[in-house]
């Protein structure tokens, strides 16, 4: 490893060395086990004699502050314990308003321990076909290498014609590889339709409850964000905003309520779109796992004015931690997408793109969703049934028919339903309320995701969470 130090010629340059090293040791910033350049490496770096470089090495190795290991090298010694020092910073730099507000967090890693996880969008990847992958992967390291250069903002065309095919033929999708820009998910997707179509303080519209991260790029990008209510038939399109730049929508499977856009919605939200000259952004997230009743139209699909941007990701097929998505625009919009993309980020990894477009053209990526459907629909079936049966006094199930979500109305509008949870992870149970999504005040409701919590844990959990929700009805009529 390169090491920076700075030297002041009016100090001995040995004892310098040796109190730097020093400081990086105590500090933390040299860890235990870390190697260190040669005596000769570091000595033509800093532009001094070798027997300088030395000499300040034997006096840290003197003082226990490193070992030397013969034929092997100088690393930091494992019995220095760091000196927590703390950080004295203070800058004049502030962000604006909008970055310092507490009513939101960025969330943690979803890799977080419970016993009973029934958190929403996480998919199993324990199933999830990792030696394929791999040799995927290498595949994909032999071809690009000798290429290893700056890549097109849009995505690699190997991945864009897979992609085109794939929603050709599950979604019924009529466009081609060049109408697909690859992201690194929806969220990246959304941020760049923003900067290409929206102005700061124009109107923009979503789902309420709805998804938050989609809500946080707009209000970031300084659009002015209107909550649009749910019901039974997705987005209520007569309560749309008048003058709305654009809509974001998740018609196929509502994001968290679960609910289908019926087909009347449907059209009339892409009339209301042509009346007022808006886009609309179908973000079609997870309807790849339908498990009853005939699949619905896309809004791309039923689209004759180029107005609707589809737009999806692998992280619920596949898994989250390969950060790959796409969205298919209008062939007056693609041009200006690649340029955001480009502005953002340049692109994404090529080597996964080719691996991904590789997963897909083999016929892995259909085989993969047909085996997570069935794992999937065994969970959600576990789930509903004992949701109806056990919990029929405290909560109504909402029906859906795809995802890896399913939710439930509270019977009761003065539910608790967070004192429950809160009572409910106290026993390792981790549960959504219908409020953590939600922008406006709304009935009270849980969410329970079935990706990352094994069909036969089901009842167990939902057993701990029937008992939170016990104890905390006890509790409220002893006090």
């Amino acid at each position: 490893m390169d090491i920076h130090l700075s030297l002041d010629p009016r100090e001995p340059i040995t004892k310098q060395v040796f109190q730097q090293i020093r400081d990086a040791v105590l500090s933390g910033r040299l860890e235990a086990g870390v190697a260190l350049p040669s005596s000769r490496d570091l000595a033509t770096s800093l532009g001094v004699s070798r027997n300088t470089v030395t000499a300040a090495f034997d006096h840290l190795r003197a003082e226990g502050y490193l070992r030397a290991r013969a034929g092997v090298g100088t690393f930091v010694s494992p019995d220095v314990q760091p000196i927590n020092r703390e950080r004295v910073v203070r800058s004049v730099l502030r962000p604006l308003p909008w970055w310092e507000d507490e009513s939101w967090e960025v969330p943690r890693a979803s890799d977080e321990d419970h016993t009973f996880d029934f958190r929403t969008g996480l998919p199993d990847p324990s199933a999830f076909p990792f030696s394929t992958w791999r040799r995927l992967i290498g595949d994909a390291i032999r071809r690009t290498v000798e290429g290893g250069r700056y890549a097109d903002p849009q995505g690699a065309a190997v991945l864009r014609r897979s992609i085109a095919r794939h929603l050709a033929v599950s979604r019924a999708l009529r466009m081609g590889p060049e109408d697909v820009i690859v992201t690194s998910g929806v969220q990246q997707a959304i941020s760049l339709l923003v900067h290409v179509l929206v102005e700061p303080g124009d109107v923009v519209a979503v789902e309420d409850p709805g998804y938050p991260p989609v809500r946080r790029a707009l209000q970031a990008a300084r659009a002015r964000v209107v909550s649009v209510p749910v019901d039974g038939d997705g987005l209520v399109v007569d309560q749309l905003p008048p003058r709305a730049r654009l809509v974001y929508v998740t018609p196929a499977h509502h994001f968290p309520l679960g609910v289908r856009m019926s087909l009347a919605r449907r059209s009339a939200l892409l009339e209301w779109a042509r009346d007022n000259d808006a886009a609309v952004v179908e973000d079609d997230y997870d309807t790849d796992f339908r498990f009853s009743g005939r699949p619905i139209d896309a809004l791309h699909s039923l689209d004759r004015s180029g107005r609707v941007i589809y737009v999806g990701s692998f992280s619920k097929t596949m898994l989250p931690s390969l950060r790959l998505g796409y969205c298919v625009v209008p062939p007056g919009l693609v041009k200006a997408v690649r340029r955001a993309r480009f502005v953002a980020d340049w692109h994404g990894p090529v080597v996964l793109q080719v691996a991904l477009a590789g997963f897909i053209d083999e016929g892995r990526l259909a085989a993969h969703i047909r085996r997570m459907r069935r794992m999937y629909l065994g969970r959600r079936d576990r789930i509903a049934a004992i949701v109806d049966s056990d919990f029929g006094d405290v909560l109504t199930r909402i029906p859906s028919v795809a995802g890896l979500h399913l939710a439930a109305w509270a019977r009761s509008d003065n539910a608790d339903v967070a004192g429950w949870i809160r009572r409910a992870a106290e026993s390792g149970v981790a549960v959504s309320t219908v409020q953590d999504y939600a922008f406006e005040p709304t009935r009270p409701g849980l969410v329970f995701g079935f990706g990352a919590i094994p069909r036969e844990e089901v009842a167990a959990g939902l057993r701990l969470l029937r008992a939170a929700i016990d104890a905390d009805q006890t509790a409220l009529v002893t006090e």
